[in-house]
């Protein structure tokens, strides 16, 4: 009984941030692929069956190698949240969630890694801590962490070094 009430305050306390059952999601992504670099990648986000699906395929030819996706811009304020967390299915491969801000310089973004593992629905935490500021790959330690209540707008990217298929399905995304 009295883990039940935990578990019930705790799914209270989360802000859902986006759900992919949500009609009108699929409109509100935009592919951002190593084509912008010269690079053959290709990605994008769908929606099937109430599940966000970024998938697609990376390439290392001309320098290439990565596929992203940016949801449309909105303003979350999360000063009073933990962090993000994701309900996904992944394919073993790395991938990144991106979060932009006004506190970093145009295209950068704070990134935070995860790895779900192959086939499986998992739920990944990420707190505020995890996320880093990065421009083009490289990390830039001279820029403040993130304010959580700055947020403007998200992102998916796969940059793992590996070229081949890729398969992400997610969820939803919350603020716990």
């Amino acid at each position: 009984m009295k883990n039940t009430t935990l578990a019930k305050r705790r799914r209270l306390r989360m802000t859902r941030l986006i759900d992919f059952r949500d009609a009108g999601e699929a409109n509100r992504w935009r592919a951002i692929n190593d084509a912008v670099m010269g690079g053959v990648s290709r990605g994008g986000l769908t929606v099937e069956d109430g599940t966000g699906v970024f998938s697609g395929e990376t390439s290392l030819e001309n320098n290439g190698g990565f596929a992203s996706v940016r949801r449309d811009p909105e303003a979350f304020d999360l000063a009073r949240q933990a962090g993000i967390a994701l309900r996904v299915r992944g394919d073993g491969r790395r991938y990144q969630l991106r979060l932009y801000t006004d506190q970093l310089p145009e295209g950068a973004a704070y990134r935070a890694e995860f790895q779900p593992a192959a086939g499986d629905w998992q739920r990944i935490t990420l707190p505020w801590h995890a996320f880093e500021a990065v421009f083009r790959g490289r990390r830039l330690p001279e820029m403040p962490p993130i304010d959580p209540s700055r947020i403007e707008q998200l992102g998916m990217m796969i940059v793992d070094r590996q070229a081949g298929p890729f398969r992400l399905e997610l969820a939803w995304l919350d603020a716990p």
